[in-house]
């Protein structure tokens, strides 16, 4: 008879399709049909970017709070942000408040966008009594620096003439001063962790204006003077802080966002799924686990590069539990993840289908997909050991190169910072 295991589900959402809470519901209803009396962890997982707010609360038992605050443009949005399970902790994607959908494609202008919105949802969250922060960073409209945040947390920023500058990247070339006297006092008290899985520098040809400019709306000549604009926040910070952040890696991201976070609030930067990983308590739920099963929208070698599965991956492997990733597609060049503690690759399409049909049935094809790992583990536990004693060598002989609906090119990721 074979043993009814522990297994820990721990996926990304599947975008568009399923939050990463839906993936483990799906999967936890095939397992039970193998193993009707395992024991099934659930543990939504994000990697740091879009989701990540949804799957910390829902893996904590948190909340999500509602709020309208300043959008790119100055416009009111509709944003959120959530509380985790333990009331103190606050998750914010800057993209709900200052990200790029939330600008029609015609009205893109980082040279007028702010990250006000996104101090608007910080104040709120300290006002709920929140005292640590985590803040993703990716999906921007704006080249702020963080400006916006910055003002919208009580910092003053100043120019020649002791005036308030505007809002956006370009006012930033008027800025002389930085007067923090006012920022919210609470926010001193506080920790913030941003997630940040780009490396580029505040400014210069991997800068944020020169990198990601062009896709917010910024022509050539706009890029030269968000760059230069750029470099001014960069000059003042340093006077009027003493804080250097122009040469740190990911001070970049957001649009400087990053390094506006450092800058005026302390933050530190960290991968966003070393976060997640450590929020989620997910190395203590995995231990004495038999299997972990992950996935996301879309596995290719990009997966490698600090998404969901790999986060998940590492924490198994030091703990020797074997992985299997199950998601809607799969690309060709995923196989390379088996040299790097993934032990199994499927995807949840049956056969020929469109993307709005696998989208349309992922929660039942989820649901079969883990049914049909399960019976094929079942396997090997009846053999004597967790996975029948293959090498990951064996496994991906034995893996299907052609299978239905598998991608037959792979295609790179298009990174948003």
């Amino acid at each position: 008879m074979v043993k009814q295991p522990k297994v820990v589900i721990a996926p990304d959402s599947f975008k568009g399709s399923l939050t990463a809470r839906q993936v483990c519901e799906a999967a936890e209803e095939g397992l039970r049909r193998v193993w009707p009396e395992a024991q099934v962890v659930s543990v939504p997982m994000a990697d740091g970017g879009e989701g990540t707010v949804q799957s910390l609360v829902d893996a904590t038992s948190g909340r999500i709070v509602n709020i309208d605050v300043t959008g790119p443009l100055g416009e009111p949005v509709a944003a959120f942000f959530g509380v985790l399970g333990d009331g103190v902790t606050a998750v914010i994607e800057m993209a709900a408040a200052s990200g790029l959908p939330l600008v029609p494609r015609g009205l893109r202008n980082p040279l007028r966008a702010t990250t006000r919105g996104t101090g608007e949802l910080i104040v709120s969250a300290l006002d709920m009594g929140c005292r640590k922060f985590i803040i993703g960073i990716g999906g921007s409209a704006t080249n702020d620096g963080g400006a916006g945040m910055a003002q919208a947390l009580g910092v003053r920023l100043l120019d020649a003439h002791d005036a308030e500058i505007g809002p956006g990247g370009a006012e930033l070339a008027r800025l002389a001063r930085i007067d923090a006297s006012g920022l919210d006092a609470r926010a001193s008290q506080s920790e913030f962790v941003v997630a940040c899985d780009v490396d580029n520098p505040l400014t210069g040809p991997r800068g944020a204006s020169a990198v990601y400019g062009p896709q917010k709306g910024a022509t050539p000549e706009m890029v030269g003077m968000l760059d230069d604009a750029l470099k001014n926040l960069a000059s003042v910070i340093r006077h009027d802080l003493d804080v250097d952040v122009d040469g740190i890696p990911g001070a970049g991201a957001a649009g400087g966002l990053g390094a506006g976070l450092m800058a005026f609030l302390g933050a530190s930067l960290r991968r966003g799924i070393d976060i997640v990983v450590e929020t989620v308590g997910l190395r203590e739920q995995m231990k004495g686990a038999t299997l972990a099963i992950t996935g996301e929208g879309r596995t290719d070698f990009q997966t490698l590069f600090g998404k969901t599965p790999m986060g998940v991956a590492n924490v198994a492997k030091s703990l020797g539990i074997p992985v299997v990733v199950i998601s809607g597609a799969i690309a060709d060049d995923a196989g390379g993840l088996y040299a790097h503690g993934i032990d199994a690759l499927m995807s949840i399409a049956k056969g020929p289908c469109t993307i709005d049909e696998a989208i349309a049935g992922a929660g039942p094809l989820m649901a079969d997909a883990a049914e049909t790992a399960a019976r094929l583990i079942a396997v090997g536990l009846g053999a004597g050991g967790p996975l029948g004693g293959l090498s990951n060598a064996d496994r991906r002989s034995n893996y299907p190169s052609s299978g239905a609906c598998r991608e037959t090119r792979s295609h790179s990721r298009h990174r948003r910072d």
